[in-house]
């Protein structure tokens, strides 16, 4: 596994990033499928150890890796698809404000079958701030999505 993920990595086609919480290592997240030219994206696909889940550390890694992606390393979409009944990797995307874009049927090969997925996706221009400061202005209610505006 290590072996592919350095290669496809050296290729330019996916970027491997590993999460560390607390000095132990408790996840991983991969941007695959990178694709250049009039496209200029890739698929973030994760996981995160049921120690650490509902802490915050997949939104904020999530975040880290599409700021990265748009910022430094020229993407200029993400797309992040998911198992409909897969209710903890929803609740990341549906945290950090992505936009669900429909069903792909029978999208992938998992344990036996060809699985439906939950397609979510965001565009450089939707997170102008970038996605990390997105995500921490929702953790404490500053977002400017939750704060009321003054219509006088």
């Amino acid at each position: 596994m290590v072996r592919h993920l350095r290669a496809e990595a050296n290729a330019g086609r996916m970027l491997p990033f590993v999460i560390e919480y607390q000095g132990r290592l408790v996840g991983q997240l991969t941007v695959a499928g990178i694709t250049w030219g009039s496209m200029c994206s890739g698929h973030i696909g994760y996981w995160v150890d049921q120690s650490v889940a509902g802490r915050g550390v997949m939104p904020t890694a999530v975040a880290l890796v599409v700021d990265h992606c748009f910022r430094s390393v020229g993407l200029h979409r993400v797309e992040v698809c998911i198992r409909p009944e897969n209710t903890p990797s929803r609740r990341v995307v549906e945290k950090l404000g992505f936009r669900e874009e429909g069903l792909r049927p029978r999208y992938l090969h998992i344990d036996g079958g060809w699985r439906d997925h939950l397609v979510f996706a965001l565009t450089a221009e939707e997170v102008p701030e970038g996605l990390l400061t997105r995500w921490h202005q929702r953790r404490s209610g500053n977002s400017p999505k939750d704060t009321p505006r003054n219509t006088a």
